[in-house]
């Protein structure tokens, strides 16, 4: 029993043996067919790339190095386009966002015209005062056109004397002394030159106080306050005929409004726009462009050196280093062209008329010189201590000469020397 049990043990491990043996064999036939077929398969693949490769007259690698070439051009090609469009709308939006913010800059800033012309009307009562004005041989307008500066235009015109003076600050001493001399009765050669020298110091005066309520009006503070002489200065000048402290003072909320718009610094940018045209109220280095020198006089007066380098940068004559820069240069271009905001031949007049007296008062003993009647005469008024009579008529055709050298101008300029005597004593 034990031992049929064992026998019958020993055949089932013989038969799961031979099993085991038949699978083995199997699996090494199958193994064997599967090499079989990939040698094959090998050499059909490589019969079909020398085919192929016969047809295309190119290798495997040469027909891979050409497909990658291929995609990557595809790839390039695709990816500029891409790019292309990106930057398509990029400049689209930008150009649109750029309106925009001028565009509601425009409007919420728009002023009115305002053209200023070289003639002021002094109005007065009667023909009699206007005789007094004229004095005995014309004495008194003589002498009133000498401490001014300024053609006293005296016409048919009814109840009206006309002052004529390119600039504005001479028009306004010599309405305000006229003004004063008609409501006193006293018009003599003495009294006018102490009214106008009385004028002149209110004036100033005045132009620091413009000044300084231009700033408070825009919210700005801490400025020198030799700055703020210059903002009140402006009142009385001009560029191209436009108002040139209401230029800068549109300037400065323009430029204060795009700051704004755009996240930077309002209080920077309107700061800057009302300093920009500080050059042409200064009378230091008259050769120097004005956005240089209001750049210098900036530096000069301890200002930011942002606000100096958009003051100098505002006509692109030296490179724009801050943000604020682009915005004054946009902000004086649009104040400017405004329909009627400027006229281009008082500019060149005024500096025409500055020119022929700079030139006079480059001569020793000049002590004042007034280009008036539109140009056409030039009053040089020289120190009898330092000029003699001979050397003022010398003087006259040295001057004449000069200009008609170094000048263009329309017509001719008469020059005319005056060189008075005064003998002054007082009784106590």
């Amino acid at each position: 029993m034990g031992a049929g049990g064992i026998l019958t043990s020993s055949s089932a491990q013989e038969v799961q043996q031979q099993e085991i043996e038949k699978i083995r064999e199997n699996l090494n036939n199958q193994v064997q067919i599967v090499n079989r077929k990939s040698e094959e398969y090998d050499k059909l693949k490589k019969s079909v790339v020398e085919t192929i490769e016969n047809i295309s007259g190119m290798s495997a690698e040469e027909a891979k190095a050409m497909l990658v070439q291929q995609m990557k051009d595809e790839a390039k090609t695709e990816a500029m386009s891409y790019i292309n469009d990106v930057m398509d709308d990029a400049r689209m939006n930008a150009a649109k966002e750029a309106k925009r913010i001028i565009i509601n800059t425009i409007q919420r800033t728009a002023p009115e015209t305002a053209i200023e012309n070289a003639v002021t009307v002094f109005n007065i009562e009667s023909d009699e005062i206007k005789g007094r004005i004229i004095g005995r041989e014309g004495r008194n307008i003589r002498a009133l056109e000498a401490a001014t500066g300024v053609e006293i235009v005296v016409d048919d015109t009814p109840d009206a004397i006309l002052l004529s003076a390119f600039d504005p600050v001479r028009r306004e001493v010599a309405r305000l002394a006229l003004h004063q001399l008609v409501s006193d009765g006293r018009i003599h050669p003495a009294r006018i030159e102490e009214v106008v020298a009385k004028v002149q110091k209110q004036l100033e005066e005045e132009i620091l106080e413009t000044g300084k309520r231009t700033c408070i009006d825009l919210g700005i503070h801490g400025m020198n306050i030799e700055l703020v002489k210059l903002i009140g200065r402006m009142k009385y000048r001009s560029s191209y005929g436009q108002n040139l402290l209401q230029h800068s003072r549109e300037v400065a909320n323009i430029c204060a409004t795009m700051a704004a718009e755009l996240g930077l610094n309002p209080k920077a940018a309107k700061r800057a726009g009302l300093l920009h045209d500080i050059g042409k109220v200064s009378n230091d280095d008259p050769e120097l462009p004005h956005a240089i020198l209001g750049m210098k006089l900036a530096e000069k007066f301890k200002e930011k050196p942002d606000i100096c380098n958009a003051i100098g940068s505002h006509h692109e004559e030296v490179e724009m280093e801050s943000l604020i820069a682009p915005l004054v240069l946009v902000g004086d271009a649009i104040s400017g062209a405004r329909p009627g905001a400027r006229r281009e031949v008082i500019e060149s007049y005024i500096k025409r008329l500055k020119d022929m007296e700079n030139i006079a008062l480059s001569y020793p003993g000049v002590t004042k010189t007034y280009a008036i009647q539109a140009g056409r005469e030039l009053r040089v008024i020289v120190g009898s201590e330092q000029v003699s009579d001979k050397e003022a008529e010398q003087l006259s055709t040295d001057i004449a000469k000069k200009i008609q050298d170094e000048m263009v101008y329309p017509g001719q300029v008469k020059i005319t020397v005056i060189r008075e005597t005064r003998s002054v004593s007082f009784a106590k």
